[in-house]
């Protein structure tokens, strides 16, 4: 009896730490792109909104925007910032994501296809958490160089 106590104790408290965790990053919550304030190349993609939520001990990350068609584009990756691929869906250029907390307010990320990094970025949140950007820098799926800033609004 008293050595399931203790299991359960020691479950629950990694529970609510793990929980703890997600709740303090900054990241968590939904963000609207402010496109007055962003700087994409024609064609580009651009995410519109991007929700982060806790899921258990992981995050998930939800992008809602077009593509440089104008068309739709909805992608999901459920995974931590441990540095480590997860897996990504919703997209034709992009299979894995890869998040790692460099500290408090600055994370950083590599999109990847088959393996080879296609994008790298980073995000940095303010101090205030009002506010966030994204700058991301790689190769498209045609081979040409790419960069872009993107400012975001918590909501």
């Amino acid at each position: 009896m008293k050595t399931t106590r203790i299991v359960l104790m020691t479950a629950l408290r990694v529970f609510a730490s793990a929980v703890s965790s997600a709740a303090e990053n900054p990241n968590m919550g939904t963000w609207k792109l402010n496109e007055a304030k962003s700087k994409f190349p024609p064609g580009a993609t651009k995410n519109t909104t991007v929700v982060y939520e806790a899921v258990g001990d992981s995050v998930k990350v939800t992008t809602d925007g077009t593509n440089g068609d104008g068309k739709t584009v909805h992608t999901e990756w459920t995974g931590k910032f441990d540095g480590k691929d997860h897996h990504v869906t919703g997209s034709a250029d992009t299979d894995s994501r890869e998040y790692t907390q460099v500290n408090a307010h600055t994370t950083t990320f590599a999109n990847k296809k088959d393996g080879k990094v296609t994008l790298n970025g980073k995000i940095v949140v303010a101090a205030d958490g009002k506010s966030r950007v994204v700058t991301v820098s790689g190769t498209d799926a045609s081979g040409k160089k790419v960069s872009s800033t993107a400012v975001y609004d918590k909501q």
